[in-house]
């Protein structure tokens, strides 16, 4: 069995809040809600992945801090893994893929239109932003 794609998924937290990005590509995604991130190339850590793809997507410098617990399934092939990141330098930007950013507070969460796969990731997430 061949091993999934990864795709790495940054939660950005700052002050209680989360980052989410909307997409405005491709087609079947824009107008949609995630959290930034991209997928891990061959030979790379995610960790660097993801900070690679924060770099890239937002224009910022993040260190990531700690795996949020679990694995999603995303299309076949491919799993989301999700790490909540420190922001070091920057000011988040959609400068790739995404034309809005949104800082949402734990009771806004769910006031923007998740992708489907993001779904799951966000709840853990949350699960773990409550015991912090």
């Amino acid at each position: 069995m061949t091993q999934p794609i990864v795709v790495v998924g940054a939660a950005v937290l700052s002050g209680g809040r989360l980052l989410a990005a909307r997409r405005s590509a491709p087609p079947e995604l824009a107008g949609r809600w995630e959290l930034p991130g991209g997928k891990v190339e061959p030979g790379e850590a995610p960790e660097h992945a993801l900070a690679r793809e924060l770099l890239e997507e937002l224009g910022v410098t993040a260190q990531p801090v700690e795996r949020v617990p679990g694995e999603w399934p995303l299309k076949p092939g491919y799993v989301l893994r999700v790490w909540t990141v420190r922001l070091l330098a920057g000011t988040p930007e959609p400068l790739e893929d995404h034309d809005r950013l949104r800082w949402l507070t734990p009771d806004e969460i769910w006031d923007v239109d998740w992708l489907e796969q993001d779904v799951p990731a966000v709840k853990a997430l949350l699960a773990l932003v409550k015991r912090l």
